[in-house]
């Protein structure tokens, strides 16, 4: 038997943990960007919550762990009722 381990990932290649975490991500972003249009908010609001989405989205491509954590946290936000301020215009 051979029980070699493997090598460790190259850079830009992602091991089974990350591809995990990644599909985990991408569907909770999913389910979020769902509760987001299904809100009864402005289009003011509704734009914000979209950009902190889309944030996310784009931190995932830098750090995925710490955008894993920021979405936890925009929905245990939206699950509590805690909407963002409407902007000041």
């Amino acid at each position: 038997m051979d029980r070699r381990r493997e090598p460790p990932c190259e850079h830009g290649e992602s091991g089974p943990q990350e591809v995990a975490l990644y599909a985990l991500v991408a569907e909770r972003l999913k389910h979020a960007h769902t509760r987001v249009r299904a809100l009864n908010v402005s289009e003011e609001t509704r734009t914000v919550l979209v950009r902190r989405l889309l944030a996310v989205t784009e931190a995932a491509k830098r750090d995925l762990p710490a955008a894993a954590r920021r979405l936890g946290r925009i929905l245990a936000d939206l699950e509590a009722g805690r909407l963002p301020p409407r902007p000041r215009r």
